[in-house]
């Protein structure tokens, strides 16, 4: 080619790309992309991109390495508490149970500042009071976009907002202006170039599908003009998540007996109890499943498809009144730890089984403050002090699911510290135990006791030895238990898990994670897309 025609066409494809119809970074970025000079490509970097233009190729890079992982687990983040801690007191608990997905209720200043820098993935709210105003005024939506996402991305990880809570069912005098507010501030987003990596869902109790079992013949209260299709196209033509909020406590409680109370705690159902779709003929093993799969046949009702659900709002009370009575800490525990394991594996409900569930626990804190029976005030799975409710198991193993053949030694509770020490001694010496994870600083430290410390030496050296005659006795100061003694991040090996699982909030995923998930197939194609842009990277600078 001439080099006179080369210069003409490159003229023409920078005049076209500087067009004010295309954002500022895309232009440049596709300019230097059609650049072959290296020399050219690198002052050209320097020389015309602007610090923002960084920040949104460091979300384009987040957001691509973040569709390569799997399901997670997040939590809710109330406030009705009387002694809640401070910001950074709340990020350090956050950070130190290694959770990596939170929502806010509101856009609290103080939160968003103190988990800047943290990687942990944030959904902000904008509460149903704030909901009218920017429904009905699209300057008063770009400035909220502005004031509470804009200025503290990319250093605090905000990847949705989420507009009201149950705006359809607990406001209805707001419902008609919901889509409004949400196209409000999605354009507000594009205009800060922010709307591939913040998007705008609003989430919905179940009680908007009157009859939402059996989950086949499922259907929103809707006809063809309503806010929930307006809601569902919106979703669509952003490509964003259905955010639902299903509380299978309450699908059990207001049930009249219908379900067992086992279908609502994960707990395996024997064959003349299974929860059957008669349409379908897919089997259900926990109402969670139903609900979302209740939720899918919904959209699918009003030709919606390819819509991703994310649960935000599910768990169980911890402590009920005297009409409560299923309201205990056994249920609690049971629940969301059988939740974990439910969501790590990854898959999704029997009518969408490659789209995994992720899902948000409410919550984090107990709110002792909000109004209602005893139940409200208490859904948390954590004191404000850090310390958990109700034991919680962090491998995400089969053994809380009851019926599981994973076996641990760990030290009896009326052993004499004496022998406890001496076991112990044995244990990390000739017996060659792992015993770094219980020195001063690392996750099995704390709390910092001979009979914490004895378990898990003891079961290191068990899990390691017991193939060639190691036994769990050690002096008549140890036994065997199917209870997995794991806590927060530490992980202790059970037989039928040669390695550690993946825990509550796995360390392995701390940072940012699609909020859609992926299938086995589809996150190896993605892998190897990642690997392509990684290297092109390279290449051109």
């Amino acid at each position: 080619m001439k080099k006179g025609a080369e210069k003409k066409i490159l003229r023409k494809q920078t005049t076209e790309l500087q067009s004010p119809t295309k954002p500022f970074c895309f232009r440049n970025t596709l300019w230097l992309l059609r650049t072959s000079k290296i020399k050219q490509t690198q002052a050209a970097i320097t020389e015309m991109i602007p610090n923002r233009c960084f920040g949104s190729l460091l979300l384009v890079l987040i957001g691509m390495f973040s569709n390569v992982l799997g399901a997670f687990i997040g939590v809710n983040l109330g406030t009705d508490v009387s002694s809640m801690p401070s910001a950074s007191d709340v990020v350090s608990i956050i950070r130190t149970h290694q959770i990596t997905h939170v929502r806010l209720y509101d856009a609290n200043s103080h939160m968003l500042k103190a988990l800047a820098g943290s990687g942990i993935e944030v959904i902000v709210g904008v509460t149903n009071e704030e909901v009218l105003g920017i429904g009905q005024s699209a300057s008063t939506a770009a400035a909220w976009v502005n004031k509470n996402v804009a200025s503290y991305v990319p250093a605090t990880n905000i990847t949705a907002v989420a507009v009201g809570s149950e705006v359809l069912s607990s406001v209805p005098q707001v419902a008609p202006v919901l889509v409004s507010a949400m196209n409000n501030l999605h354009k507000a987003l594009v205009a800060s170039d922010l709307n591939f990596h913040v998007k705008v869902s609003s989430p919905q109790s179940l009680d908007i599908i009157p009859k939402p079992f059996p989950p086949s013949t499922a259907a929103f209260n809707s006809s063809p003009n309503s806010t929930i299709y307006q809601l569902l196209q919106f979703l669509k033509n952003t490509n964003s998540y259905y955010m639902l909020n299903a509380y299978p406590y309450y699908g059990y409680t207001k049930g009249d007996g219908i379900f067992p109370i086992d279908y609502a705690l994960f707990k395996p159902l024997p064959a003349v109890k299974q929860i059957v779709d008669p349409n379908t003929l897919f089997h259900y093993n926990s109402m969670f499943d139903a609900m979302v799969d209740a939720t899918y046949y919904s959209m699918d009702a009003l030709n919606f498809s390819g819509i991703p659900i994310v649960v935000t709002e599910t768990g169980w009370p911890s402590q009920g009144g005297p009409n409560e009575p299923d309201a205990t800490v056994e249920n609690a525990g049971t629940f969301i730890n059988n939740l974990v394991r439910r969501v790590s594996n990854n898959s999704g409900p029997p009518s969408r089984l490659n789209i995994p569930i992720n899902t948000y626990i409410y919550e984090l804190f107990n709110e002792d403050e909000r109004p209602g029976p005893v139940s409200e005030k208490n859904w948390g799975i954590l004191s404000t002090n850090g310390t958990d409710v109700f034991p919680l198991s962090l491998s995400g193993s089969s053994q809380i699911m009851g019926n599981s053949t994973a076996v641990f030694c760990v030290a009896k509770d009326d052993a004499s510290e004496d022998k406890l020490q001496d076991g112990l001694n044995w244990a990390c010496g000739q017996g060659q135990a792992n015993c770094s994870v219980i020195q001063s600083g690392q996750p099995c430290y704390l709390p910092n006791s001979i009979k914490n410390h004895a378990s898990y030496a003891y079961n290191d050296y068990y899990q390691k030895m017991r193939s060639v005659g190691g036994t769990c006795d050690f002096d008549g100061t140890a036994t065997i238990t199917t209870n997995d003694p794991s806590y927060r991040s530490c992980i202790f090996m059970g037989s039928s898990n040669s390695s550690a699982g993946r825990g509550l909030f796995p360390a392995g995923e701390f940072g940012p994670v699609s909020p859609l998930g992926e299938g086995p197939k589809l996150l190896a194609s993605k892998i190897g897309f990642v690997i392509s842009a990684a290297c092109l990277f390279i290449i051109l600078l």
